[in-house]
């Protein structure tokens, strides 16, 4: 099953992660089939700190791949703040 996640990178104490379209069974950084987007919880204010390809997430919602609870949270806010 694809699930659309996040994989953690960035340094200790400085959290980066990206959006990632990827089978159930690889690890949670590992292999990936797409990346969709990126996610910074310490961006500084007035930066970027969420980007979501739209057309990307629909596309493998489109195909059966389920979100994580995460991800879902990050959906709805990212489709709060572009409306």
């Amino acid at each position: 099953m694809v699930v659309i996640r996040l994989a953690r990178g960035g340094s200790k104490k400085r959290p980066f992660f990206t959006l990632v379209a990827a089978d159930s069974r690889n690890r949670r950084d590992g292999r990936f089939i797409e990346r969709i987007g990126f996610y910074n919880p310490v961006a500084p204010q007035g930066a970027e700190g969420l980007r979501i390809a739209m057309d990307r997430l629909t596309y493998w919602k489109g195909v059966g791949a389920q979100l994580s609870p995460t991800v879902e949270r990050l959906v709805t806010e990212f489709t709060k703040k572009a409306a």
